[in-house]
């Protein structure tokens, strides 16, 4: 790790503690009265920041062009003005310190490749070690950049000092590295693809990227059209009223539940809300997610009592209690994995376009792009993720422009535009399985054909999943089915006449 790497980690650092300080005035001192923002100052500070970013990056130019030296010494330079300036916006009120947070932490992403002035192996006095005032230790300066992690603070704390490792959360831990290692992983790469689109939100809304990344594991694996037998939908799981509470509407019968970004904003604007509610008590923020809010606030007292207590984890739901720890593992296991063992793999995360020439589907998209770029499982999940609103069978018109991992908007010429695997994607994709009729005997009795159906009218508000909840019999595929409503919006309006089955008695 660089010197200047050092540095950089060591002035957040500084500036995380101002910032808390700033957050609680000292006993006795009172602000001025009347004051006001310097805007000009402000404006001026702001432009600082500016060229204070630009000319720490165009210090790792200067190290890749093997100009080590001047390149130290203008990354140092830029770091001290970088710092002053933030020390500066502390004093002025209506300065935004978390622009001043979000220049370190992007820079600290970078991993700069920058030199140390001093000779080979040595390390400057006093600069051997990265305060521990961040709160993360070692991942806020982790030689890991494919983790691409972020700053883990959450309402001025540090994400690790809120997660308490108690004995649930050990067992979470467990769960994931062992049985469910596989989903981790997968879970992981699911997410890299669509972080640039998720994570914004978060950032924007002053929460961890940690916590976003352990809702994403427990709750849909990164599988943005997952849909549970309750009727929750998209990446983050959102039932349909809630989702409706917070901006995910229908739109040209398109389920925004099912919008990677989108959903991403309304759980930020969930986690906030609720961390207001419950006193910024994160464990019961996660259980109301999971079991309701009312609930958790008549069992913890609006937030007067903790998670962890025996008088609300023992009247939770087992589902809960099993959640709340899931969650806070996959979150400490995405800051920590070099304490457990846990390599992530590393990914190219650049996004691409693609532009059709013919109708295709994202099914054959995948069956031609196959495992370029030496993708293990190849592409199908990372394409339906990255275009939501197409059903991944349904013929796409030509002209069409589709969001495509990088390495794939290179290879579409070859693979995918013409040629024997796009001759072969669309004949596979062509087939028809022959319908055969289903028998009434006692073999199918319980089925959908042997139970009979009844016929329902959609009123507003309705959704597919809510008149399944109704019926009481079926699931929202089985519907679905009947019906021919296509995944994954499952789009119905006022007024249209569903086929439901009857339950048999």
């Amino acid at each position: 790790m660089s010197v200047l790497r050092i540095r950089l980690a060591a002035a957040l650092a500084a500036c995380v503690l101002l910032t808390a300080c700033a957050g609680t005035p000292s006993k006795g001192v009172k602000p001025a009265a009347g004051a006001t923002a310097d805007e000009s100052e402000i404006g001026a500070l702001y432009a600082r920041l500016g060229e204070a970013v630009k000319r720490y990056e165009g210090s790792a130019e200067l190290a890749d062009a093997g100009e080590r030296e001047r390149a130290a010494r203008e990354g140092n330079a830029a770091l001290d003005d970088l710092r002053a300036a933030a020390q500066r916006c502390q004093q002025l009120p209506g300065c935004e310190n978390e622009r001043f947070l979000s220049a370190f932490d992007g820079l600290l992403r970078r991993d700069a490749p920058i030199a140390t002035v001093t000779g080979e192996g040595e390390k400057p006095v006093g600069e051997d070690a990265v305060p521990e005032a961040v709160g993360e230790g070692s991942p806020v300066v982790s030689d890991l950049p494919e983790t691409a992690r972020s700053i883990t603070l959450l309402k001025g704390r540090p994400l690790a000092e809120i997660i308490a490792v108690n004995e649930p959360v050990k067992a979470a831990l467990e769960e994931w590295l062992t049985q469910y290692r596989p989903n981790l992983i997968q879970a992981y790469i699911n997410y890299q693809y669509m972080r640039q689109l998720m994570w914004p939100e978060y950032q924007k809304a002053g929460l961890p990227e940690a916590l976003l990344f352990g809702f994403i594991a427990k709750e849909s694996g990164g599988k943005v059209h997952a849909v549970s037998r309750s009727g929750a939908s998209g990446p983050l799981q959102f039932m349909y009223a809630t989702g409706l509470r917070f901006g995910l509407t229908t739109s040209d019968g398109f389920d925004q539940r099912f919008d990677a970004a989108l959903s991403a904003r309304a759980n930020a604007a969930y986690l906030n809300e609720q961390l207001r509610v419950f006193n910024n008590d994160l464990e019961l923020v996660l259980a109301a997610y999971n079991g309701g809010e009312g609930r958790m606030g008549r069992l913890a007292g609006g937030g007067r009592a903790r998670f962890w207590d025996p008088s609300v984890y023992g009247a939770l739901a087992p589902e809960t209690r099993e959640y709340v720890p899931m969650v806070l593992a996959a979150a400490w296991l995405f800051m920590h994995p070099e304490r457990y063992n846990l390599e992530f793999p590393r990914i190219d995360t650049r996004l691409g376009s693609v532009v059709l020439p013919r109708s295709m589907s994202l099914s054959e998209l995948s069956i031609c792009f196959g495992q370029e770029g030496g993708s293990r499982d190849g592409w199908f999940r990372a394409l339906r993720n990255l275009n939501p609103a197409y059903d991944h069978q349904a013929a796409i018109a030509p002209g069409t422009r589709l969001t495509v991992p990088l390495a794939l908007e290179t290879a579409f010429p070859k693979t995918c535009a013409e040629g024997p695997w796009q001759t072969l994607a669309a004949e596979l994709h062509a087939a028809t399985v022959p319908q055969v009729a289903m028998t009434t005997g006692p073999a199918a009795r319980g089925s959908t054909a042997s139970r009979g159906r009844a016929r329902y009218t959609v009123r507003k508000g309705d959704t597919l999943a809510a008149i399944a909840r109704k019926h009481r019999c079926g699931e929202v595929r089985e519907i679905a089915s009947l019906n021919r409503l296509r995944a994954p919006s499952y789009a119905i309006k006022p007024g249209q006449t569903l086929q439901i089955p009857i339950c048999s008695r």
